[in-house]
């Protein structure tokens, strides 16, 4: 089949280059010949935002709230979010545990010498499996985080709610 962009002695049309690109520039299409597609959503649209920017979203939702309440008992307190535990034969006692499976995790701080703040490390997959929406993740994230901040505190769960 002949190319429809070659003249007949196999040399490019005038004005075209042989790859059907801009001079330097390889070709980026693909077999249709219709080039690279861009994004099919603007990234300003809530389509565009992972799962776990939107369980970030929830973490910073509960967390917020929590220090505009107790903004000096948390001031030095790290939140993190992880996608899975690390495997570990055995939790310590700092784990959240739903049966054999971790959702959090409190990490106490070590003041002294090699002071580490303390941090409340959230497990992204194993709440959101548990979840059956995004209502339902929002109220999980929220009761998981309240729990360990209580642990933290030394406080009933009840009283930060």
């Amino acid at each position: 089949m002949p190319d429809r962009h070659r003249t007949e002695s196999g040399r490019p049309e005038p004005g075209r280059s042989a790859r059907g690109a801009g001079p330097g520039r390889p070709a980026r299409r693909d077999r249709h010949g219709r080039g690279l597609r861009g994004r099919l959503v603007p990234a300003t649209v809530p389509l565009a935002r992972t799962k776990a920017e939107v369980f970030d979203d929830l973490v910073l939702d509960t967390v917020e709230s929590l220090e505009r309440r107790y903004a000096k008992e948390l001031a030095g307190v790290e939140f993190a979010v992880e996608d899975v535990p690390p495997e570990l034969n055995v939790y310590d006692s700092d784990v959240l545990e739903d049966g054999e499976v971790p959702l959090a995790r409190l990490l106490p701080g070590r003041p002294g010498r090699q002071e580490l703040p303390p941090r409340i490390v959230l497990y992204r997959r194993p709440l959101e499996f548990r979840a059956m929406d995004r209502e339902d993740l929002a109220d999980l994230v929220h009761d998981v985080i309240i729990e360990q901040v209580a642990n933290l505190l030394g406080m009933d769960p009840d009283e930060l709610t």
